[in-house]
């Protein structure tokens, strides 16, 4: 299998970092050679937050270049939008719908830009909007969107669901189990 490349997008605090791993114990569940990169940023203070992960029989780095990724899974629009340019053509976007203010517009020096996904789709761009957030309160926690969001992306990766149902079993701490699971499912099934 040629070398396959995902990026998640998002800002500090909103479970990227979870989510690679995930998709990690995933892929590899699936007998992929896997690389994941994590670049931190100001995650910290709500800053951007991205993460490669890349998969194939044989993968040599996990950066992901401008124009190289299959599939972009970001957390809020703003950053779907600032990680476009790395979608490759044919490539897929699935974007929560939510809406995180950066400092900028927190402080008052700008505004959060209107209509941003529909800019996204003039550019061309195969998207998913989802509102995962609401998913995420219907299964339990605001905190459960990244599950939620890998739910979506399960539908575009070649996997059993038990693939990801075990993973999620690995990666997620067992008094969050239940949560997780069905924060996936609902999805999955959105």
């Amino acid at each position: 299998m040629s070398v396959k490349s995902i990026m998640i997008v998002g800002v500090g605090g909103q479970g990227t970092l979870l989510t690679s791993r995930l998709l990690g114990n995933a892929l590899l569940a699936g007998g992929y050679d896997v690389k994941v990169s994590e670049v931190h940023g100001m995650s910290q203070r709500g800053g951007s937050v991205v993460t490669y992960v890349k998969y194939g029989d044989k993968v040599n780095s996990p950066i992901v270049v401008k124009g190289e990724a299959d599939l972009i899974l970001a957390f809020e629009q703003l950053e779907a939008a600032r990680w476009l340019p790395y979608l490759k053509k044919g490539g897929k976007i699935i974007v929560n719908t939510q809406q995180m203010d950066p400092m900028p517009v927190v402080t008052g020096m700008t505004t959060y830009p209107e209509n941003i996904l529909d800019s996204v789709k003039a550019l061309g761009a195969d998207i998913t909007a989802v509102d995962a957030l609401s998913m995420a309160v219907e299964a339990g926690s605001p905190k459960a969107v990244n599950v939620v969001l890998v739910g979506v992306m399960a539908k575009h990766v070649d996997f059993p669901v038990s693939v990801w149902h075990n993973a999620i079993k690995e990666t997620v701490p067992e008094k969050f189990l239940d949560l997780n699971m069905k924060a996936f499912e609902l999805g999955y099934n959105s």
